[in-house]
């Protein structure tokens, strides 16, 4: 007959689904009891109506199960209380932190926050988020995904990651794609085809609210696909997360270089470390060779204007536009030569020393 230690020990190793944290570290094994071969085990949900409970459910049957004379387990679910919420939010981390007056600051829960942007749209830059936050965490890192092009956002189709997020007192639970990449997004909380018409302090507010009531991880990196250009939510960025370092990602013509160079310069202004190029849609291969069909060395340019280095040239392929658009990046799901593409970007960014 097993002890309740042994039962213990094996809820020890069963994650929230959630969460992805034990269920006894989050203080959810309400009680275990042993009545010869049949166990049973009182969970506490987060919130009532939990949509992961039947997971948990077979989770515990099948650990528990497993142990030798155990012939039947039993999983009894009941709700936490607001006071064990509270402790569970406590337990998890809050993110916000005074600034000293000229607005809030985030609390470093990643050790990194690399912001995407570009000077215009159409250039591919969600693309180049997506497919970097997959590549760094498809090499077992710990990564978030902030979808801030609140009007435009497209993440969620990109990464093959939908629903409406779990909320633990106001506090929203990031949806995953795998073990180690969670993502927020816009798109989580309206229809994919309905539009955002919001003014300034309501965007201001949003991407606060998606830094600060949202259960992140203690993550390597908080990946920010800002929305193109010079506007209010790279502004926002830049006050409420003085230590991101922002990623410019450019089509090789003169008027995308141009336009991403002022967004370059906003953020030298607003104290936000440029820490490279990465030139999308560089060329197209044909024939064995390369047709510049926007021009050739426009990010280069651009780079050496900064002071930066330049990333990488990416090609425009089809599969590229085709794994974004079915929610299976080629840094997770393409070829060879296209997984390395992105693993090189997110090694240079990896090798570089931050702040």
């Amino acid at each position: 007959m097993p002890t309740k230690e042994d039962v213990l020990k094996v809820l020890g190793g069963i994650d929230d689904p959630e969460l992805r944290r034990p269920l006894t570290e989050l203080d959810m094994i309400d009680y275990v009891t042993i009545e010869g071969d049949i166990v049973t085990v009182g969970v506490l949900l987060t919130i009532p109506g939990c949509p992961m409970k039947r997971k948990i459910s077979d989770d515990i049957e099948n650990g528990v199960g497993a142990l030798e004379g155990v012939k039947k387990v039993k999983v009894e679910f009941d709700s936490m209380g607001p006071k064990q919420r509270e402790e569970l939010r406590q337990k998890l981390g809050g993110k916000l932190t005074a600034s000293g007056g000229s607005g809030p600051t985030i609390e470093k829960f990643a050790k990194r926050f690399i912001a995407v942007s570009s000077g215009k749209g159409g250039v591919g830059k969600s693309t180049v988020a997506a497919n970097l936050a997959a590549a760094m965490a498809r090499k077992g890192l710990k990564v978030g995904i902030l979808d801030a092009d609140v009007y435009g956002f497209s993440i969620p189709r990109m990464l093959g990651v939908m629903g409406t997020p779990t909320a633990i007192d106001n506090n929203i639970v990031p949806l995953r794609r795998g073990d180690n990449l969670q993502v927020v997004s816009m798109g989580f909380f309206v229809d994919e085809d309905e539009p955002v018409i919001w003014r300034g302090p309501l965007l201001h507010k949003a991407i606060t609210q998606f830094l600060t009531d949202v259960i992140w991880d203690e993550l390597d990196y908080l990946f920010l696909d800002l929305p193109p250009g010079t506007g209010d939510v790279t502004l926002t960025i830049a006050q409420a997360v003085p230590s991101a370092e922002l990623l410019v990602v450019t089509t090789p013509q003169d008027t995308a270089t141009h336009v991403a160079g002022r967004v370059a310069k906003l953020a030298t202004r607003t104290k936000l470390k440029v820490i490279g190029v990465v030139e999308n849609m560089a060329y197209y291969e044909t024939d064995g060779g390369r047709d510049y069909i926007f021009g050739k060395d426009g990010g280069k340019q651009l780079a050496n204007r900064l002071g930066v280095p330049l990333l990488a040239e990416i090609p425009l392929r089809k599969s590229i536009r085709e794994g974004c658009d079915n929610g299976n990046p080629v840094a997770l799901e393409g070829d060879s030569s296209e997984v390395s593409l992105f693993e090189s970007i997110a090694e240079q960014i990896a090798a570089m020393d931050g702040r």
